[in-house]
Parts: structure tokens; sequence; C-alpha cells
């Protein structure tokens, strides 16, 4: 049986969501906020966090009430169909005044990704797509994503620091071995915003480690709905989460599982 295709409504609710939220954090950020710290001094929190996964959890559950929920700040609710919120993602640039950063949402089904949408308020670009329905950018189709070979293309990813030091980087060999065949790394702080660009073509590829849903779900809808791949690697006791043409794909799975 094939999969259902993302109906229309779903893209402009996911849509209308994500400019939403994306907005009201904006205007929260320039009234000034309170953070607070998670698990790093890097990991941090805001009220627009809360207050824009409230906007969109409270909007769900009147329009899509027997859907469920996940959100990144607590939102939870069981459904068949399941909402991933990411209201502000990018949160440390957001707070630094650094112009990443998004507002983001993804719907899965028993089938997998049914489609993702991300609206980035500085820059003005709201990203949708899903299956059935090819990415667009602010309403214009992206170009499918052709076969490219790794040394050709920029590769997103994110190296944390705590892991960098000598007795515990070989952990990261197949991140290391992965991006060293790559043209060029690129560190943006917006897994959401780095997975639209992979589908909108300005990043050649994704690679990152133990990716939370809400980080995956959105931005790998879109780069399927734009001919791509998204991959989830098991490989050394880690999840590997790799999005980009089905050429990069492969060969940053190959550079994974040969580490």
């Amino acid at each position: 049986m094939t999969a259902a295709d993302a109906t229309s409504e779903d893209l402009d609710l996911a849509a209308q969501l994500v400019r939403d939220a994306g907005r009201l954090a904006a205007s929260m950020l320039a009234e000034g906020l309170e953070t607070h710290h998670k698990t790093s001094i890097s990991d941090v929190v805001s009220d627009a966090d809360h207050a824009a996964e409230k906007l969109i959890s409270e909007r769900l559950i009147e329009q899509r009430p027997d859907d469920g929920l996940v959100g990144e700040e607590g939102a939870r609710r069981p459904g068949e169909r399941t909402w991933y919120i990411d209201p502000v993602d990018g949160t440390y640039n957001f707070l630094s005044k650094i112009g990443i950063w998004c507002s983001a949402v993804g719907l899965t089904d028993p089938d997998g990704l049914v489609l993702g949408a991300v609206y980035h308020p500085v820059a003005d670009e709201l990203w949708v797509g899903g299956r059935g329905h090819r990415t667009t950018c602010n309403g214009v189709e992206v170009d499918e994503l052709a076969d490219a070979p790794l040394a050709e293309l920029s590769i997103g990813s994110y190296l944390p620091p705590a892991r960098l030091k000598a007795d515990t980087i070989g952990g990261l060999a197949p991140l290391l071995n992965a991006i060293s065949g790559a043209a060029t790394v690129r560190v943006i702080g917006s897994g959401s915003i780095e997975l639209a660009s992979v589908a909108g073509g300005r990043i050649g590829a994704s690679l990152h480690v133990g990716t939370l849903p809400w980080d995956w779900i959105p931005g790998a809808a879109l780069v399927e709905a734009a001919g791509g791949v998204g991959r989830v690697v098991e490989q050394g006791g880690h999840s590997w989460y790799v999005a980009g043409n089905a050429q990069a794909v492969d060969e940053i799975t190959a550079a994974i599982q040969e580490s």
C-alpha cells in the first residue's frame, strides 16, 4: 500500500504555525527575554521558546485534535500521526542576536515523514514540503537534488567542544572521516535551517550524531521532498543522521561505517 501524500491543508497549517511562531519569537527578542540554561552553557531556553511552543501546540490541539504532539520544551500528546515542534531552533544564535535561527514543525505517520515546515524570520524565508509535494522556499519550488560527489560539496555539521579532547576524540572518528571527504564544512547552529539549506541546494549535505527528533524531522522531510535522502546510520553505539543527494549520502554512510 502506497503511503498517503501530505494534504494541502496540513501543509498550509504547518506553514502558518511556523510563520506565526517565528514572528512571535522575534518580537519577544526585540522586547527583551529571560533565559535559562538546560544541560550546558550553550544549551539555553528562553521565554520565547515556551511561548512559541504554546502557540503551536494549542492550535494543533484545536485544529488537529486526533494528532499527537512532541515539543522540544515539553509538549506531549499521543497520536498515530505526530507533530514534532521546535519553536526556536538555534536558540544560542537567537539569544546572541546571530540571525540564523528558525521555527520548525514536522509531521510523521506510521509510514514515516509526511511534511516539514521551517520559517527563518531574519531572512523572511518559509520552507515547506512533504510527501508528494516538492519543497518550496517562499512558494517557489526548489530544484530536484541531483547526484553529486561529496568531494564537490559543502557539508554541514557540528563539532562538540567537549568531545574534541584527546581522550574522547576517538568517538568522533566517523564524523571526522566523513567530513574530511567534503569540499568544505559549515557549522551554522540551526539544524532545521541547515537541512532546509540542503533541500535548497545551498549546502551539499548534513551529518550529525544523536540528533533529537524535532531537530531532524522537519528538515529531513524537506530534503526528501526535494528528491534527496535522509538516513540514520547506526555505528559505534551512536546514531548518525545523514541528509543530502543520494550519492553524497551513500558516500557519507560508507565513511561512517569504515571508521
